[in-house]
């Protein structure tokens, strides 16, 4: 783990979307938006590519036709904005990655990452890994099930991670989307360390939907099943934006600055960043702000960053080794059972201590499988998904060594 004196907090988004999939604007407006709100690191994730070779949009497909290209032409110039007409289409070309990279990326203070969202599926269940920091796009892989479509997916970053020697990292994107990513699929899924808990997206059900658990319950499962049952270590939490819709703000679109973490490294450079998510030297955010944590061997302590006038909640969740690991089938109307996330015991997932205030600590006694902290802002959140949401944080569990 990073020194703290050595190190800082660096703010990024691992999920973007743009206009070389189905993002709604140019990939340098992007870049610029998350720069420009101090965010440090930015993954561009379209689907199953990555800004590479030759791509012109059709001006007709753009979300506001000719008021989109006139921004981009606005705030970067017009001898940068490549346009061509054919009959009567009318088209812009996509730069590419190394063409828009040298705009943003400055040392220390914000740097592009390679990266794509692996668009699969197993029958009618979307399976969506991303892949960061990776140096080539990647085959969209098949399977027999679910869990067999997301092994192949991580096992292809994996390959790709030992053939080059550069790190990169996948992540398991939104498992409630189209309810298709169990936590007994997460819980058996190798060589995977991260999974979104927090999605701004509004179509990916994070709180679940009272029959089937939100992601941050699912979380638990997955905690609870790993240390115990199938002995795959920690799987760590992220909060992203799968940010799509730039143009237009609101609740029900899928806009940027929702989620995002933030990393503990003493370089802004991507294996720097990667280093410091696999040792679980980060947290997720939705507008918390956290001055340090400590991740002791058997302590874990939480320190607020705080805003004025604002009250902060810090639970520390967890679940006893104790806990019964069967769980039971949720059973549709038809007397068959759903292929969601089985319903565990109230201890899966328990709030083992709360505290209201600015810094908090948790000493395991040894009957814990694990321990992470929520904090839970008085603030409600800026851009929200709905009007309940409140800021909150979430820092990565300790699992002590047995």
């Amino acid at each position: 783990m990073a020194h703290a004196a050595a190190a800082r907090w660096w703010k990024g988004n691992l999920h973007t979307h743009t206009l070389w999939s189905d993002g709604d604007d140019f990939p340098e407006m992007v870049a610029d938006w998350y720069k420009s709100r101090g965010y440090h690191f930015l993954a561009l994730s379209d689907h199953n590519q990555m800004q590479l070779g030759e791509k012109w949009v059709n001006k007709a497909r753009l979300a506001e036709k000719e008021a989109t290209v006139e921004r981009y032409r606005a705030r970067f110039g017009a001898a940068w904005v490549s346009e061509r007409t054919v009959g009567d289409q009318e088209s812009v070309r996509l730069k590419t990655l190394s063409e828009f990279s040298p705009l943003f990326d400055e040392p220390g203070r914000f740097l592009l990452i390679p990266a794509t969202e692996i668009t699969a599926q197993y029958k009618l269940w979307p399976v969506h890994v991303n892949a960061s920091n990776i140096k080539a796009p990647l085959v969209v892989p098949t399977g027999n099930s679910v869990l067999e479509v997301m092994q192949a997916c991580v096992d292809a970053v994996l390959r790709q991670r030992a053939s080059t020697g550069q790190p990169m990292v996948p992540h398991i994107n939104h498992p409630n989307f189209g309810w298709a990513v169990t936590g007994e699929d997460l819980a058996q899924l190798r060589g995977e360390k991260f999974f979104e808990i927090y999605n701004g997206h509004p179509e990916v059900h994070n709180l679940g939907d009272g029959t089937r658990l939100g992601t941050e319950a699912i979380w638990d499962v997955v905690l609870a099943l790993r240390l115990s049952k199938t002995k795959l270590g920690p799987m760590y939490g992220l909060a992203v934006d799968d940010s799509h819709r730039y143009h237009s703000f609101a609740p029900q679109q899928s806009n940027p600055g929702r989620g995002w973490i933030m990393v503990r490294s003493a370089q802004l450079k991507a294996g720097d960043l990667i280093q410091a998510m696999e040792r679980g030297d980060f947290y997720a955010s939705t507008g918390v702000k956290l001055r340090d944590v400590k991740r002791e061997r058997k302590r874990l302590t939480v320190t607020v960053d705080p805003d004025p006038g604002v009250t902060y909640t810090i639970q520390f969740i967890g679940t006893p080794k104790s806990f019964l690991a069967e769980g039971q089938p949720i059973i549709a109307k038809d007397g068959r059972p759903y292929p969601t996330t089985r319903r565990y015991g109230l201890e899966v997932g328990m709030i083992l201590k709360q505290v209201q205030g600015m810094t908090a600590s948790y000493e395991l006694d040894g009957s814990e499988l694990y321990v992470r902290a929520k904090v839970i802002s008085s603030k409600s959140k800026e851009a929200a998904l709905s009007l309940e949401e409140k800021e909150s944080a979430w820092v990565q569990p300790l699992a002590p060594s047995p």
